[in-house]
């Protein structure tokens, strides 16, 4: 049981970063109005947990224009894919309880 442990996430223990993380999986990008859709949060919520995600770099931000219109750019970098898939299955394994 510990082993499985060790493997839940911290960063993951919020529902608003858990479905930035899922929404980032399979997409390759998605801009910070898509993603406040999908997760139905307001922009100040969004941005905290965007932010506490990139701090430990699971995800990344590029920022360009298109035309004169800023456009944020989110992806999630190959730490974040590694760290979310061990946190995924320590969750399964507690739930098959393997």
């Amino acid at each position: 049981m510990k082993d499985i442990l060790k493997n839940i996430n911290k960063a993951f223990d919020n529902k608003v970063r858990l479905g930035i993380m899922a929404a980032l999986m399979v997409n390759d990008y998605l801009d910070f109005n898509s993603l406040k859709e999908i997760l139905g949060v307001t922009d100040g919520n969004l941005a905290s947990h965007i932010k506490a995600l990139e701090k430990v770099t699971y995800i990344k931000i590029e920022k360009q224009f298109i035309g004169k219109k800023p456009n944020t750019k989110y992806s999630i970098t190959k730490l974040g894919k590694l760290e979310f898939k061990k946190h995924i299955t320590a969750l399964e394994k507690l739930i098959n309880n393997n």
